[in-house]
């Protein structure tokens, strides 16, 4: 991490996507991130992909969190990516997922454009810790 990314505040969406209805989860995160001093949009439940993608362009988050436990993960984030990179918003945002993701579809997600899948039981602390290392440098 660079002494600029140190010294401004990580701003962070988390995102539910889909008809998935249980946000636990997403609040969770939230606090946490919160908690750790990151700077958190919510976007409340049932977005679409669109609404994500232009939360996140217009929010000019740093880290873009989706929470999904439907099972639609491999249509709905795949779609997030690709409107990120219409309006080239793509290369500066960190895109994570987690929910309930099958082990087999990991690679799938990352070869789509999600740097890092957390499942249930992944610690706060890790996932806080990856976003700090792993943001993008602001241009």
């Amino acid at each position: 991490m660079s002494a600029d990314q140190e010294q401004r505040t990580i701003r962070c969406l988390v995102a539910k996507a889909g008809l998935d209805g249980h946000d636990r989860g997403a609040h969770v995160i939230s606090r946490a991130f919160r908690d750790a001093g990151f700077e958190v949009i919510y976007s409340g439940l049932h977005r679409s992909p669109d609404e994500i993608v232009q939360a996140t362009v217009q929010e000019d988050v740093d880290v873009l969190g989706i929470s999904i436990l439907s099972g639609a993960h491999d249509t709905l984030v795949p779609r997030i990516v690709e409107g990120l990179k219409e309006y080239d918003a793509f290369e500066d945002t960190l895109i994570l997922v987690g929910g309930i993701i099958p082990d087999d579809d990991e690679d799938d997600l990352k070869a789509a454009g999600v740097a890092e899948v957390f499942g249930p039981g992944a610690s706060m602390d890790e996932m806080i810790e990856y976003v700090r290392e792993h943001v993008p440098e602001r241009r």
